[in-house]
């Protein structure tokens, strides 16, 4: 479905733009769409709703079970109604919502991507790359460069479907912001394998390639739902180890692929939140640690001290709950300011 005719209805305001109190009217991206309750028992939608500058709470009240199952969970969609301040945040109150299928030019105010240039994140990742000293390692690493597609789909996918780095380039950043904190960190531990951090940092999310959808609304693929980045990464890392077998006659150390394919395995840390093992080498626990170390600053500044100052600052001082910092909310100022 097209979006509706908009020349009776205000100029499209991106989200960052957003005042209290004023009509909005455009097309977004829907996320997390909910069929709740009122205190009362009434059903209403509550959804996030976001364009390429931010994310909002929306919320439709007196919305029923049918009208909701016309809606994706995860998509596009045309909405209009009025922007409200609650609880020193801001929430779109919906007053007409429906399901379209964006044009292209609507898709680029859609998605968002990173702020840095592509190609001046690829030419520091890959002279970053270009310190690794072991020879199977080097080896290895020509195996995937050399996959023009994949490398293609590193460079432009986003790193989560919400979470840290949404955006397309976001795994390229947040892979390229790991590999600057290990060449920190490494040399403060003399004894760490520098060149298995730097490897496993890598490729410890690569198989997000797979695992998001990225060429409309970010959505989990259905090998992302099946399989998941984490085996994913492992099982791509076999096929390109033996690949580097056969094309060059490398022959890794005795433990060097099994020690990787277990970073990819273990950075998640704990089985609850994903890993199929816990990090068990110390290099594994190096490359979990830095990881959990960008993702969950990343999100806290994303959500604290955003880059684009919002026009909808209301004051408040603390941000919503944070569901990837197990429901925390934080506390926005800068306390030296």
């Amino acid at each position: 479905m097209s979006a509706p005719a908009t020349e009776n209805l205000p100029t499209r305001v991106y989200i960052s733009d957003m005042g209290t109190s004023e009509r909005f009217s455009g097309t977004f991206c829907i996320a997390n769409a909910q069929l709740a309750l009122t205190k009362n028992g009434d059903p209403y939608l509550a959804c996030l709703l976001s364009d390429k500058t931010g994310q909002v709470p929306g919320r439709r009240w007196n919305f029923n079970e049918e009208a909701f199952k016309r809606l994706p969970t995860e998509g596009f969609v045309y909405a209009e109604g009025r922007t409200q301040p609650f609880k020193g945040e801001l929430q779109l109150i919906i007053e007409h919502i429906e399901t379209i299928e964006p044009s292209p030019d609507q898709l680029r105010d859609l998605l968002p991507s990173s702020e840095r240039p592509v190609q001046e994140m690829w030419n520091e990742f890959t002279a970053m790359m270009g310190t690794i000293e072991h020879p199977a390692m080097k080896a290895l690493l020509q195996a995937y460069f050399e996959d023009e597609m994949l490398m293609d789909q590193f460079r432009t996918a986003p790193a989560a479907k919400m979470m840290h780095h949404a955006y397309l380039g976001g795994l390229l950043e947040h892979t390229l912001q790991l590999l600057k904190l290990a060449d920190v960190v490494c040399p403060l531990y003399p004894k760490i394998s520098r060149d298995i951090v730097l490897v496993g940092l890598f490729l410890h999310d690569l198989g997000k390639t797979r695992e998001i959808a990225y060429d409309g609304a970010f959505a989990y693929t259905d090998r992302g739902e099946l399989v998941g980045h984490i085996v994913d990464g492992a099982i791509m890392l076999h096929d390109k180890a033996e690949q580097t077998m056969r094309a060059s006659g490398v022959r890794f150390p005795r433990n060097a692929i099994t020690v990787l394919q277990h970073i990819i395995l273990s950075h998640h840390t704990l089985p609850e939140y994903g890993a199929a093992k816990r990090p068990a080498t110390p290099e594994a626990i190096l490359v979990a640690m830095l990881d959990n170390l960008d993702a969950k600053t990343t999100i806290a500044l994303s959500a604290a001290r955003p880059d684009r100052a919002r026009g909808f600052d209301l004051g408040g001082n603390f941000t919503e709950k944070q569901w990837a910092m197990d429901g925390v909310k934080l506390f926005k100022p800068d306390p030296l300011a």
